[in-house]
């Protein structure tokens, strides 16, 4: 029989907190050996230690208890390397996202000087699109357009539909304003685009619809580099647009020109001169 520890002894064995062991119970992660009817003190085995020193491990590399339970109860190696490894590439993306935004702050607290943007005052046609809709948060909106433009293009190539433009998005005010908003990511296609009725996106919340866009006149900048420094081309679009006095009603709308290219377009009044 494998020998029983004071939680006490467990928590110095393992560098696990005795309100860490106990939380890990109340959530189902951890379960003592054995527990005390009438105390209702815990007792751990000696062989659970390997398991509680893993548990700290993929805690101090912040993976989320739902997925650390997951791994610990992987059918097989394969499962639980997959569910590691895939931790482990958010993790390498957050990290390279911090170095950009360290790198884009120090270039701001430098006053490094910002090149000469060219903005374009343009008449955006109006074009039909595959579209799905749903109410984002600001911070993980670009998570959410990366899985659902993987989803349209799916959907396009099922039905042999041809995508006829870049990605884009509409980001409506209180995406900014608020932190969050109805969000709708959509690739063009041909008029006339008919896609069957029952086509559902992954996500319960999430709508689909084959859109027709209006015509918009808008200010556009084509932003060069990395994601993190989007403001600054916001910043300089929307300078430009409050100076002239020109602006216009309707949400924003970003287009995908490539991985490091962003066309964004700040719509403007119809008059506005070029």
């Amino acid at each position: 029989m494998d020998v029983l520890l004071s939680i006490g002894d467990f928590s110095k064995m393992t560098y696990l907190s005795v309100k860490a062991l106990r939380h890990y119970h109340d959530v189902g992660l951890l379960e003592p050996a054995d527990i005390d009817p009438a105390t209702g003190y815990r007792r751990y085995a000696v062989g659970q230690v390997a398991t509680a020193q893993a548990i700290r491990r993929f805690r101090d590399l912040d993976m989320p208890i739902d997925e650390v339970r997951r791994v610990l109860h992987a059918p097989d190696d394969a499962t639980r390397n997959r569910a590691i490894l895939a931790h482990l590439e958010r993790m390498q993306t957050q990290l390279e996202q911090t170095q950009e935004a360290v790198a884009s702050l120090q270039s701001l607290l430098a006053g490094a000087v910002q090149p000469a943007r060219a903005v374009e005052i343009r008449r955006i046609p109006a074009i039909s699109a595959l579209a799905v809709a749903r109410l984002v948060e600001f911070s993980t909106s670009s998570d959410w357009l990366y899985e659902a433009y993987g989803w349209l293009h799916e959907l396009a190539d099922a039905n042999g539909v041809t995508v006829t433009g870049v990605d884009s998005a509409i980001y409506p005010d209180e995406l900014f304003e608020e932190g969050a908003g109805l969000t709708t990511a959509y690739v063009p296609v041909a008029a006339g685009v008919d896609v069957p009725a029952g086509a559902a996106p992954p996500r319960a919340d999430e709508t689909f619809a084959v859109l027709e866009l209006p015509a918009i006149t808008a200010a556009v900048l084509v932003h060069d580099g990395p994601f993190s420094e989007l403001d600054q081309a916001y910043a300089a679009l929307g300078a430009i647009v409050a100076e002239r006095g020109i602006g216009g009603p309707g949400p924003v709308r970003e287009h995908y020109l490539s991985e490091t290219s962003t066309e964004v377009c700040w719509p403007v009044t119809t008059g506005a001169p070029p």
